[in-house]
């Protein structure tokens, strides 16, 4: 039996605080449709009880109020899961470029550099593509979407 890389176990020389098992534990949950049919459930519940409490400003509160938290701590949530999952793939990616005997290795940590930097780097990156491309005109114009480069190819 398979199972799913967040279902196994880390290893032991893994250290996870409350905050980063709270946080992922988070992530997976909300992304879940079971997760949005509770949601929608409780919208819905709230909604139709309007009539019993004649759409008073308390009745009106408490969705504002709810949501409002929801939101303000997932944002926080969120926040943390992509940091975490961006420094992870770009150290795979680093660690890719550092054992790879053809790549250029000026791009290990580059989302580190300023916006300058990495625009000359992608400018210097796109000379080297386009000689190693196929003729082909859609992919001579790198940057520019796929139809346009069509219409002007032809």
């Amino acid at each position: 039996m398979l199972m799913r890389v967040e279902d196994q176990a880390p290893p032991p020389h893994i250290r996870k605080t409350v905050f980063d098992r709270l946080a992922r534990w988070t992530e997976r949950q909300a992304g879940r449709s079971l997760t949005f049919a509770l949601a929608s459930g409780v919208v819905a519940v709230w909604a139709v009880s309007g009539p019993f409490f004649h759409w008073s400003d308390t009745w009106q509160l408490v969705i504002n109020t709810g949501t409002t938290i929801i939101t303000f701590l997932m944002v926080f949530l969120i926040q943390n899961a992509h940091s975490r999952d961006t420094r992870a793939m770009n150290l795979k990616l680093d660690e890719l470029i550092r054992v790879s005997t053809a790549a250029n290795k000026t791009l290990i940590a580059a989302e580190q550099l300023s916006e300058r930097d990495i625009e000359a780097l992608r400018q210097s990156a796109r000379s080297a593509w386009v000689g190693a491309l196929p003729p082909d005109p859609v992919y001579l114009r790198v940057g520019e979407p796929a139809e346009r480069s069509r219409d002007k190819a032809e």
